[in-house]
């Protein structure tokens, strides 16, 4: 038996079906029996310049050499810290002079934001607006903000309250949005959302949808978080998703992207409302050990070079026509119901009337892919995760393609 304890996972089952992955290649990964799996997701989400990226791992040595860690408490810094946020600042999709505080992913980034909301507005003499709101299906990260703010049922159940004044709405829906501001009025801090719901699904926004949110926000004097998480760092064309749909948040969670995932790093960029009054509001005594950790933010500077370099945002702007059109031909499989695509995101949805006779099709289908060499996701219990590397070719996204095909017939043939 293994001490290892996997995260998301059914302890009785994950052990006797583990895969053990050893190296990985631009799109594909090898597990030490030697088998190559085309990766569909940038594994959760993240490696957008794709595997094996010797220039990442030279610059994490590189730095390690030279300083692999030191506190950013007090006055202290370091160089790549320092490059790092202003290069974030540069291209953020808020209203600056920008604040970056760095924290080690996601998940501390959202916690991250919920404490910055509730210090604004007490150094703002609002102390009573404590509420934040979030939305169905929604994914905010597992710490104990994100939790709480979970839209996803299956990731909030079970816990209790971690994080009271939190208020859910659908997904889409201006009115409920509405009501839940004037039900709370002068005591809502913020409303955070996802650009387009991920984990939820891959859920685009309706048209009008973020503008009439912006509208209402403004109207109670709401702060407004963007969970750029998984869409930040090129995935939308644009750094952020944000920009592509006329998004200006207050803050700005990310992470994932800035290093392509070789390294653990997230930031809260903090737009001048919120900046300037915390920074002039005295300490902000919030933090973690490794927040600017310098082997992380060089590995994020060279991952943004290489970005840039390779123009690898405009490449994802040039291939989300393609996997739209591509895989919206699964939509002719009669266990397909829906596929919805967004920038290089697509939520491959199975048909509700099978997942409700057979609730175990989707996560054989997953393993039907995998058997088959290509490592799709279930998400919400009722959709198929493709985030592909920027790095992709066409012709990899026919083979993902042809690979649910398969898997979601073998799947449904299991069943019988």
């Amino acid at each position: 038996m293994s001490a290892f304890w996997h995260p998301f996972s059914d302890m009785s089952k994950a052990e006797e079906n583990r895969v053990v992955m050893q190296r990985g290649d631009g799109c594909w990964l090898w597990d030490e029996d030697g088998t190559r799996y085309l990766d569909a997701t940038a594994a959760l989400w993240f490696c957008n310049v794709g595997y094996g990226r010797r220039e990442l791992a030279e610059r994490a040595a590189a730095q390690m050499s030279q300083l692999a860690a030191y506190s950013t408490f007090d006055v202290y810094a370091s160089r790549p810290a320092l490059e790092l946020a202003e290069r974030i600042s540069e291209i953020a999709p808020t209203e600056g002079p920008n604040g970056v505080f760095f924290t080690n992913g996601g998940s501390d980034a959202v916690d991250t934001a919920g404490k910055m909301v509730r210090r604004y507005w007490q150094l703002e003499g609002e102390p009573e607006r404590t509420v934040i709101i979030s939305r169905a299906g929604a994914y905010h990260g597992m710490n104990a903000y994100g939790t709480s703010l979970a839209g996803i049922p299956a990731n909030f159940d079970g816990w209790g309250t971690l994080v009271s004044d939190v208020v859910h709405v659908g997904a889409n829906d201006l009115d409920s949005l509405r009501q839940a501001l004037e039900a709370n009025e002068g005591r809502v801090a913020a409303f955070i959302g996802e650009p387009v719901v991920g984990a939820g699904g891959v859920r685009p926004p309706a048209d009008g949808y973020w503008e009439g949110v912006q509208k209402l926000l403004r109207e109670h004097g709401v702060l407004l978080v963007a969970d750029e998480v998984v869409s930040g760092f090129g995935r939308f064309g644009t750094w952020f998703a944000s920009e592509s749909l006329g998004i200006v948040p207050d803050l700005v969670t990310c992470a994932k992207g800035v290093t392509s995932g070789y390294l653990p790093l997230g930031a809260v960029i903090a737009g001048d409302r919120v900046r300037s009054t915390i920074w002039e509001g005295g300490a902000f005594r919030h933090g973690y050990t490794y927040s600017g950790h310098p082997a992380a933010c060089a590995v994020a500077l060279a991952n943004l070079e290489i970005i840039e370099l390779e123009q690898l945002r405009r490449r994802a702007s040039s291939l989300a026509p393609e996997l739209r059109t591509r895989f919206s031909a699964l939509e002719d499989e009669p266990l397909i119901e829906e596929v919805r695509t967004a920038g290089l995101l697509a939520g491959v949805e199975l048909s509700s009337a099978a997942l409700a006779e057979d609730p175990g099709l989707l996560d054989r289908t997953v393993v039907k892919a995998r058997e088959r060499g290509v490592l799709i996701r279930a998400l919400a219990g009722t959709t198929i995760q493709i985030s592909p590397p920027f790095v992709a070719s066409e012709s990899e996204f026919d083979l993902i393609v042809a690979t649910i095909r398969e898997a979601v017939a073998a799947a449904a043939e299991d069943s019988n």
